[in-house]
Formats: structure tokens, C-alpha cells, sequence
């Protein structure tokens, strides 16, 4: 790591146009500069561990492995590493998970060059950094009861087309207690039906189609 007068930045996404114009944003602040890219998450990775960066923006949508994975084995090395999150999903349960790995800050790609260079100072200094649009969409369902790993197995399998039967046969559990997970599923996402249940949760980032 570099001292606090220079900030150098290691950007991870896999579209050529937005690294180069993340680049140009940069490369044009008097107290930052672009160490390096990576476009696929094991790149990212061992590009974290030759530059050892100062801050990593990082895509949650990557080619190869999900930018939670990237986030999570280069923290479980790297335990002082600072990542922001950098993506176009504003969904509550991703901002969840990418915070619990580690991220120090959530920005969208929608959101002004500006607000971004302003987080990575921020985080740069030691600070977590959430703008109040992602701070908001938190809040929102910041009192949900959230789906069990065995109820998130089910509910994926009823996106999948999955009837009772057929999830309690692949998940070798009684076809009653499928309906008490759906039960669980629907209440908690309040849902009305199984395949609210399925929209509310993919609109939410807690499955993935």
C-alpha cells in the first residue's frame, strides 16, 4: 500500500468502454491513478496480490466468478483490503451480501463520476461509504426475516418449474414440508402465490436466474 497522498485504484469489470472511461475519470485526479485492470475475477484476483492496490472497484457480474467470490478470497488474504462494489444492481440482498463480505462501499454505475471519487477517498481513508440511495434501498427491508438457505434450495426450484413433488424428491424431504417452506417463503417475501414469490425474490437479488 502506497502512502496517503496517492491513491492507486485497480478496476475490475468486464466491458472494455467502462474500464478505459473509469480510467479517464482517474487518471485526470490529482491524487489517484489507475494501477490496473482485470476483466474476469481470477484475474482480479491475481492482480490484487501483484499491484496490492490502495482501492478496488469491483463488478458484481464478472465472466468467470461472481465479484462476491472475487471480494471474499481477496479479503480472506488481503484482510486490510479496500473494495467498493461497482455495479448496476441495486437489489437490497446483493448490497447485503457484498457488504457482509467485506465491501467498504456500493456504488452504481448510474451514479455521477463525482459521487465515485468521493467514495474512494472516503473509503480510502478508513470509511465505509454508502450513498443514500443504496443507504435507502437497505433500509427498506431492513426488519425482513430473511429466507433460510434450505428455503432459498426450494424456491429455486420452483423457478426452475419444479412442482412439490419433483423439489421434495430432489431434495429428499417430504412433500409436506415442501409446503411449509413455501408457506415460510411466501410470508416472508409477502407474496401471495409461488410465482410472486419467485418475481419478488429475483427483483430483490436473493436468487439468481
Amino acid at each position: 500500500m502506497t502512502n496517503a497522498a496517492h491513491i492507486r485504484i485497480l478496476s475490475v469489470d468486464d466491458h472494455p468502454l467502462f474500464r478505459e472511461g473509469i480510467g479517464a475519470v482517474l487518471n485526470c485526479q490529482p491524487d489517484m491513478s489507475l494501477a490496473g485492470v482485470a476483466c474476469k475475477g481470477t484475474e482480479a484476483i491475481e492482480a490484487f496480490r501483484a499491484l496490492q492496490p490502495d482501492v478496488t472497484l469491483i463488478d458484481l457480474r464478472l465472466p468467470d466468478l461472481n465479484g462476491i467470490e472475487v471480494l471474499l478470497t481477496i479479503r480472506s488474504e488481503f484482510p486490510e483490503a479496500r473494495i467498493i462494489v461497482l455495479t448496476t444492481f441495486e437489489r437490497d440482498a446483493e448490497i447485503q451480501r457484498a457488504l457482509k463480505a467485506g465491501a467498504q462501499g456500493y456504488l452504481l454505475k448510474s451514479m455521477p463520476a463525482e459521487q465515485m471519487i468521493e467514495t474512494i477517498r472516503q473509503v480510502h481513508a478508513g470509511k465505509k461509504s454508502l450513498p443514500a440511495q443504496i443507504a435507502a434501498r437497505l433500509a427498506e427491508h431492513f426488519a425482513d426475516e430473511a429466507l433460510s438457505e434450505r428455503e432459498i434450495e426450494v424456491l429455486l426450484h420452483v423457478a426452475a418449474g419444479n412442482r412439490n413433488r419433483g423439489i421434495a424428491e430432489k431434495l429428499y424431504i417430504a412433500e409436506e414440508t415442501v409446503k411449509v417452506h413455501l408457506r415460510h417463503i411466501m410470508a416472508k417475501l409477502g407474496a401471495s402465490d409461488r410465482t410472486e414469490a419467485v418475481t419478488i425474490a429475483v427483483r430483490r437479488g436473493i436468487i439468481q436466474l
